[in-house]
């Protein structure tokens, strides 16, 4: 009886078993041939389940991003001020424990600018979208708490591309030293406008 594979599990073991290897070095400096030998499998038979080394750091994002968003989730329900929550909610920017992902993140942003194709912008228009719909979420539970005025609503794109915008501008010029400074002054610049005042 042939054996049967979970081609997307074997997808994510794949991409999984190359995790350090993306992490340490450049993706312009992997080749196809050491992603094969970090996973242990065949070159051609990578090219079964990705069609360049983009899709395997596409592949590998979105596992590590599931797993960021499950600790993120925890951290959110053991907190209860909107400060705090928000703050949660951002730390992915400047986090110690965030340093794996941002760095392919960051490859990830490369690749987005140099070569945007179709599926690179769905895929970061849906991570984007996915995002703004979770923070809207929280903003709308401290709306409901009366901790922030309604209007906050209309800020919610905005506050997310300006703190990722922080983040971008932090990797690519020496203006910003310190990202957690800078978006914890940029939140509570936006906590002082949009607080209900008790």
């Amino acid at each position: 009886m042939p054996i049967i594979v979970d081609k997307v599990q074997k997808k994510r073991d794949i991409a999984y078993s190359c995790k350090e290897l993306f992490i340490e070095n450049h993706l312009r400096n992997i080749t196809i041939l050491k992603i094969a030998q970090t996973a242990k499998i065949a070159k051609g038979s990578l090219y079964d389940y990705f069609k360049n080394k983009e899709d395997v750091v596409f592949e590998l994002i979105h596992i590590l991003i599931e797993e960021h968003n499950q600790n993120k989730e925890q951290e959110l329900a053991r907190v209860s001020t909107i400060q705090e929550k928000i703050k949660i909610f951002f730390k992915f920017f400047y986090e110690k424990e965030s340093q794996d992902l941002r760095k392919l993140y960051k490859e990830f942003i490369a690749i987005s600018l140099t070569n945007p194709s179709d599926e690179i912008i769905t895929f970061q228009s849906n991570y984007f979208n996915y995002y703004c719909e979770w923070f809207e979420r929280i903003i709308k539970d401290s709306i409901d708490k009366k901790e922030l005025k309604p209007i906050a609503l209309e800020l919610i794109m905005g506050i997310f591309a300006g703190i990722e915008g922080i983040f971008i501008n932090s990797c690519k010029t020496n203006v910003i030293r310190d990202v957690e400074k800078e978006i914890d002054r940029y939140l509570d610049a936006i906590f002082q406008l949009l607080e209900e005042k008790k």
